[in-house]
């Protein structure tokens, strides 16, 4: 058995950079960055107004009330481009450019207008309610960078500096293949002996949230043919190819041999990790890499964002790829393992004191998916940890 961070280690080595691809704004939600995102102009553009109110200068209103000819008004999309001169002042909107020779804005609220003559009821500070040019950015800065995932707010971003189209890293083609005789499909009812299958669409579906292509293939049942044949499939037109079962010593886990045969460099096959110690890495003649997961499905989940996570996030250039981990304290008791590492399902909350809290979740070991349904978070206890008390202190890394 190798550790948890050799194997991740092994794993983001062996993660090719993919090429990147261009695509239109629209179409760049939950993409990765290929490109620095550079601003081409300052932003604000101008010194612009924060408020409703009138632009003046602040010398003039000290001693209040003070009255001062209304000479225009600055509005969003058309300013009053004029100087200022003295014993005057602008009506301007929220969002407009702050004329020249103003320092300051008044908000309406303090003021009384009157046939072309405002009434300044309150002094005001210079440079109130006004944010100068460059204030949040200036020309030529980098305000997004290559790495970090697009969302919504980002989108903004790139639209108010001219990204009609960005370059992103191209999406990782996965396929996902699970093994084992007992396995039907969602569709069927199981007969004697049989469960439907979850490992699939579980494996797709969190792929899929690291902005992976997914492809689900056809059960593979326990026959190292159809086995083979699948895998060499996948590979064919994968970039990463996750499979589940089939990793143990049983006399029906084909998996690793299966692999072997098609030439695959195996490049771990157990990690000292509970739940997942059997799961296999491997490096295909073609370059596509393979995961075999165990088949338990908390054990595939576990494995999956420890492991296959960081090389999809990686291959698209992520900068930090892994699960970050917090500090969080024990509600109540839990067990460890002298011998792996353990990522134990919680819940994740926060008492009244701020304090954040992990809650070990009460769960029939890696095949009781149900309950890890409901976890937020994993608990991390490091390898001869037997067991740990309510109340102390223990990493915890969420699950996405």
């Amino acid at each position: 058995m190798i550790p948890v961070a050799e194997a991740i280690q092994i794993v983001l080595s062996r993660a090719p950079k993919l090429e990147a691809e261009e695509v239109s704004l629209t179409e760049s939600l939950g993409r990765i960055l290929a490109e620095d995102i550079i601003a081409d102009s300052d932003l604000p553009p101008f010194d612009r107004s924060q408020m409703d109110g009138y632009a003046l200068r602040a010398d003039e209103v000290q001693q209040t009330p003070a009255r001062l000819s209304v000479a225009g008004e600055s509005i969003a999309g058309k300013g009053w481009h004029h100087e200022l001169q003295p014993g005057t002042a602008v009506r301007i909107m929220t969002g407009a450019p702050v004329p020249a020779g103003a320092d300051s804005v008044q908000q309406v609220e303090l003021t009384k207008e009157s046939e072309g003559v405002v009434e300044i009821l309150e002094p005001v500070n210079q440079g109130r309610s006004i944010v100068r040019r460059g204030a949040e950015i200036k020309a030529g800065e980098v305000v997004l960078r290559i790495g970090d995932q697009i969302n919504a707010a980002m989108i903004a971003v790139l639209a108010s500096f001219g990204y009609e189209t960005v370059q992103v890293s191209a999406q990782p083609r996965v396929s996902v293949l699970a093994t084992g005789s007992e396995l039907v499909s969602v569709s069927q009812q199981p007969g004697q002996d049989q469960i439907r299958d979850s490992n699939n669409y579980s494996i797709g579906a969190y792929a899929k949230l690291t902005g992976a292509l997914v492809k689900l293939m056809p059960l593979a049942g326990d026959d190292i043919g159809i086995l083979k044949k699948q895998i060499g499939l996948a590979v064919e037109r994968s970039d990463v190819v996750i499979t589940s079962g089939g990793v143990s010593m049983g006399s029906y886990d084909f998996t690793k041999a299966a692999l072997r045969e098609l030439g695959a460099e195996i490049l771990f096959e157990r990690v000292a990790l509970r739940p997942g110690k059997p799961t296999v890495f491997a490096s295909m003649p073609n370059g596509a890499l393979v995961f075999g997961l165990p088949g338990n499905p908390v054990s595939v989940s576990v494995t999956f964002n420890l492991f296959a996570r960081a090389a999809l996030l990686r291959m698209q250039g992520v900068a930090n790829p892994l699960l970050a981990k917090e500090v969080a304290v024990l509600s109540k008791a839990l067990k460890g393992s002298l011998d792996r590492e353990s990522y134990l399902p919680a819940q994740l909350f926060t008492n009244d004191e701020g304090q954040l809290l992990a809650e070990p979740l009460k769960w029939g070991g890696s095949s009781d998916f149900v309950a890890f349904a409901r976890a937020t978070a994993l608990i991390v206890v490091p390898a001869g940890t037997g067991s740990m008390s309510e109340g102390e202190r223990v990493r915890v890394t969420r699950l996405p």
